[in-house]
């Protein structure tokens, strides 16, 4: 398992040296400045790889740009409407000029409008710490009485409605404004930020479209992209929904492993594959994600580790991010799973054995409550996460033969 290490650019807070000092062995990253549907050219990737490569004090780093997180789908793509067709070449050039600069791995999502959700970024733990959150009644008061979404009474039961209801009721100005933000503004690292009214007629152009519509867009577009990136040498990955249940009432496809499975089976390439998120997917009792490593892990070319803790029962629903030990996901066993499928590619001869993770998300600790880096991303608390995942992948390894169990 190879460690890597999410960096935003040059501006993150969380500088070179900082991974260094981690004891990360690559780099996650991706052009964030350049907007979704515009080429990626080989000046803007050379200068990101040198960026990565050079520490503050023009020492080399030793570390590479390994993944790409993300490369993103426009909202064209993924409506088929407008310019989607011209975007998909301009996607396509992207993969060639990464391949041409030796990286190899890409990570998109199919998420339509927003990529990830919360309604909170710094909501404080018993232990002073602070995580990122999903209340359930805080999204429904923002879905119903700030955003004021048409039908949005629908899918919700009465009590979650009447607890809406109270709960708006109870936030003053301040907490409705960062509410708002936390929801509808943007997201870390992207170029593109939402006011209510951009969100209300993206949602609105979404309104004829079905899951199974949206399903059939992503494999239009993995049958046009994944030809070629299997021509360069690029193996792509879709990471899943997050959260993995409908919001908005935009379709989700990307939330189980029967919706990864229809994908890879619909564009049946080895380059055509998944990142296993098992904080996202983990959201959703019925994922197992250890069974889903064993049974779709030849096809799994990216992994994030985090953990979240379900609060609430049913979908959709409450969670927070947990310590990467202490959610509802077992990492032992996933773990033991992802090393498994290593041993297993290696037996095989293939060359991609090595499976890049990333510590994903953190608590903020410590100093990271000072430094009010990117949501989700601090130095101390993903260097936590990291140290114990390291222990147990020490732990498993130190078996005989220096194999996983069975």
């Amino acid at each position: 398992m190879k460690q890597t290490w999410r960096w935003f650019g040059p501006r993150d807070l969380v500088s070179i040296d900082d991974i260094c000092q981690a004891g990360a062995q690559g780099v996650v990253s991706a052009l964030h400045h350049i907007p979704s549907g515009a080429v990626w050219t080989p000046a803007e990737i050379t200068k990101r790889q040198a960026e990565i490569a050079t520490m503050k004090d023009g020492t080399a780093s030793g570390l590479k740009w390994d993944v790409v997180e993300s490369l993103p789908v426009s909202e064209a793509i993924k409506k088929q409407e407008g310019p989607w067709r011209d975007h998909i070449e301009t996607y396509k050039q992207s993969l060639r000029h990464l391949a041409a600069a030796g990286i190899d791995i890409v990570c998109y999502n199919f998420m339509p409008v927003l990529d990830w959700t919360r309604t909170h970024l710094n909501w404080r733990l018993p232990n002073g710490a602070t995580c990122m959150r999903f209340d359930l009644t805080d999204f429904v008061a923002f879905d119903r009485y700030i955003l004021a979404r048409p039908g949005a009474d629908e899918g919700y039961d009465a009590g979650l409605l009447a607890q809406a209801e109270e709960r708006f009721a109870s936030m003053d100005d301040a907490r409705r404004e960062q509410l708002t933000r936390t929801v509808a503004f943007g997201l870390p690292g992207s170029v593109e930020k939402l006011t209510l009214d951009d969100l209300r007629g993206l949602l609105a152009s979404y309104a004829g479209i079905s899951g199974e519509q949206l399903r059939q867009n992503l494999i239009d577009f993995l049958a046009e992209v994944v030809p070629v990136a299997r021509e360069v040498g690029i193996r792509m990955c879709c990471h899943p929904d997050d959260p993995p249940f409908e919001l908005l009432g935009l379709p989700r496809i990307m939330s189980t492993e029967d919706d990864y499975r229809r994908i890879i089976e619909a564009v049946d390439l080895p380059e055509n594959g998944i990142t296993l998120c098992s904080g996202s997917l983990g959201v959703r009792a019925e994922n197992d994600l250890p069974g889903m490593m064993k049974r779709l892990g030849h096809r799994v070319h990216f992994i994030h580790l985090r953990n979240t803790l379900r609060e609430t029962e049913g979908l959709p629903c409450s969670f927070h991010e947990a310590d990467h030990l202490g959610g509802d996901t077992n990492m032992v066993d996933l773990i033991e799973a992802i090393l498994a499928e290593e041993t297993a590619r290696k037996a095989a001869g293939r060359s991609d054995w090595n499976i890049p993770f990333r510590p994903d998300h953190g608590h903020d600790i410590l100093d990271d409550l000072n430094r009010q880096g990117q949501p989700g991303y601090p130095a101390i608390g993903r260097l936590k996460g990291l140290a114990e995942l390291r222990g147990i992948m020490t732990a498993l390894m130190a078996r005989p033969n220096g194999k996983p169990a069975a």
